[in-house]
């Protein structure tokens, strides 16, 4: 059963303030709610997909493949509410409108001027370049309608990547939050896009796609 979790944070709590300053503490607190942490990919394996939303009031959404036990996070981290997003998928059909929002972190492969090839296959190596504006928007455009929806509207905002100590190997990505509404033209791929998430850096933050019936 795939589970969202809204939680209201305690902005009051030393564990959300050191949260939400760096990416790095908020991957390791969240990843608490993986239960089988013998897994190699134990992120993956328990569908934990996560977004803080902006606003006034902290608020983060989290999204697991199973009721997640909440009592693993911190004691004073905040109010939490889950639902089963199963009537949700369900009610997936072709050409319905849908509201979305995505925080994704853009980027492409480039290869001009890269002398690195692959050790197996002999391609040249692409240079990873993260997109922002007018760029950001073509990106996502084009990921969308390879999930199965069709963007009718689309607004980016640059989104915070937040590091109090970053370092010369700490992964680094260019986030944008993108709205919109958009009509659905394959249910099935878009099942698989909310269920496993969207793009890179989804250890930070990015891919969650949460939608909307409209």
């Amino acid at each position: 059963m795939t589970s969202l979790t809204r939680i209201a944070l305690n902005p009051h709590s030393r564990a959300v303030r050191s949260d939400l300053a760096d990416v790095d503490n908020l991957h390791k607190t969240l990843m608490r709610l993986a239960p089988d942490h013998n897994n190699p990919t134990p992120r993956a394996a328990a569908g934990l997909l996560f977004r803080t939303e902006s606003g006034p009031d902290p608020t983060l959404l989290v999204q697991t493949a199973h009721v997640p036990d909440l009592t693993a996070l911190p004691a004073d981290y905040g109010t939490a509410r889950t639902v089963d997003l199963t009537p949700l998928l369900n009610s997936l059909t072709p050409g319905r409108t849908i509201r979305y929002r995505i925080t994704a972190a853009p980027t492409v492969a480039r290869s001009a001027g890269n002398p690195n090839r692959h050790p197996v296959t002999g391609k040249r190596r692409g240079k990873i370049t993260h997109l922002t504006g007018d760029e950001a928007i073509t990106w996502w455009q084009t990921r969308a309608q390879a999930v199965g929806i069709e963007p009718v509207t689309v607004s980016g905002l640059p989104r915070p990547f937040p590091r109090t100590r970053p370092t010369r190997t700490s992964p680094h990505f260019t986030l944008t939050q993108f709205d919109g509404i958009a009509r659905i033209t394959d249910p099935t791929l878009l099942t698989h896009a909310l269920t496993t998430g969207i793009g890179r850096a989804k250890s930070y933050g990015a891919g969650l796609l949460s939608l909307a019936l409209t």
